[in-house]
Parts: structure tokens; sequence; C-alpha cells
């Protein structure tokens, strides 16, 4: 079986965000980057399943070379093997054409990834894919076995959990538990120095979104404290000035 795992190269969860160039890009000075967290689950159950059903696990990321430690990173939790796009991941669509491109070429039988990347949280890329390559696609998923040719899944519905079979292949997005988060030991770290990473130029897309300027969010206000007694003024301040209710 033939997986191809897709994987970001996105800033740590405790770094400080901040702007330049008159808010029009993103300051990475200083950042620390990782692989995005729900993409590692996709990653960590595609090693479990090659360890299972054998067969090989490809990560590929769409990105410059600055995101090559953290796609070693990936080969030393078990990948196979890596595939980098040469190319700016300029939005989702971009994005999804430069996976539907490689994975044509490759023929894989899985395809996983993240419900969504934790930069700009869109989780749009798992559905334009499918939708270029003609698969189904399911996401996001918490469980995930295969069974000949067939994936049985589970996930959350409003309410419940949501028990959903397919043939293989298909597109899935990812999160937990549907595995344990691997962490690389010296000898996947020693190996991964060797493993293959072929570096590829993009397909032509022509991009149609433009970014104009970034903001942060509003800084948090000042806590108001009720009286345990007094829970009318609790339910106006929620309902007229927060508006949750």
């Amino acid at each position: 079986m033939k997986i191809l795992v897709c994987i970001t190269h996105v800033p740590d969860t405790t770094s400080k965000i901040s702007f330049k160039d008159n808010n029009t890009s993103f300051d990475s000075a200083g950042v620390q980057y990782i692989i995005g967290p729900y993409d590692e689950y996709a990653l960590s159950r595609a090693v479990e399943l090659k360890e299972q059903h054998g067969g090989s696990v490809t990560v590929l990321h769409v990105g410059t070379a600055e995101a090559e430690p953290t796609i070693r990173k990936a080969l030393a939790i078990g990948a196979d093997d890596a595939i980098r796009v040469n190319a700016v991941a300029s939005d989702a669509f971009f994005v999804a054409k430069q996976i539907a491109s490689v994975a044509q070429k490759n023929g894989y039988d899985l395809i996983l990834m993240g419900r969504e990347s934790i930069d700009f949280n869109g989780g749009m890329v798992h559905g334009m894919v499918a939708e270029l390559l003609q698969m189904p696609c399911i996401t996001p998923i918490m469980k995930l076995d295969i069974e000949g040719t067939t994936a049985k899944m589970s996930k959350e519905i409003e309410g419940g959990k949501e028990y959903v079979s397919c043939d293989l292949p298909f597109v899935a997005g990812c999160q937990e538990p549907i595995a344990e988060w691997k962490i690389p030991n010296m000898r996947g770290i020693m190996s991964a120095r060797t493993k293959p990473l072929e570096v590829i130029e993009p397909s032509a897309v022509e991009s149609t979104l433009v970014y104009t300027t970034y903001t942060l969010p509003p800084p948090k206000g000042a806590c108001k404290m009720i009286d345990a007694a007094n829970a009318g003024e609790l339910w106006q301040l929620l309902r007229n000035e927060a508006k949750v209710i």
C-alpha cells in the first residue's frame, strides 16, 4: 500500500506572532517551526498502517528549502521518502493543485493530511485535492483501519459519532486520537539523513488570491466580576454586550 502524507511547516503554537512591512507579511524572525500537529497525527497513523500492512509512506510538502528540517523530522518519524514542491504555498488551491499533480503521477492508495493547518486554519485542501483527483474525501476522521481494499473510519458529528467505510483510494483529514504522536528515536534520526528527499518544481497554477493586510486579534478586555446572587446581570451582559446568547 502506497500512502501519501501531506505535511505543513507551521509556527510552533507557543510562538509570538507579528507582522512586518506595514502589516503585509508575516515576520518569521525568531519563530520556531514544527510539523502541523494534525498532520503529525496523520503521519503517525500512516506509519502504523505501513507496519501492519506493508508498503511505503511518502511525505509531501509544498514550500521552500527552509522547511527541509521539518521534512527530515517526518522521515525520522518513519516515512520512507519525501517530496518537496519548491514553491511558496500562496493559497489553498495552489497547494491542492500541487498535491494532486504529484498524486496523479505516483498513484497512491491513500492520501492523508491533518484536518487543517494551524496557521491559516482553512481546512479546504482535502476537498480540493479529492475533487481534482475525482476521489472521495472524508474529514475529519478520528479512527482509521484498513481491511483489504476498504477503509473503516469514525468521525465526530453533532451529538455522537459517525462510522464510515470507503474503498481505496481516497483523501482523508485526520485529528486526534487517530494515533499516538511518535517521537523520533536516534536510529530514526540517523536514517532520516540518508532517506530520499526529492525537490520538484511546481505545476503552473494561476492564483486568484491576494493578501492585502494582516491584523492580530483584538486584545482581551478586562474581566467583569458579577455577584453570585445577581444572575440577571450576567444574563444581560452575555446577551447585550458579549452577544453570545
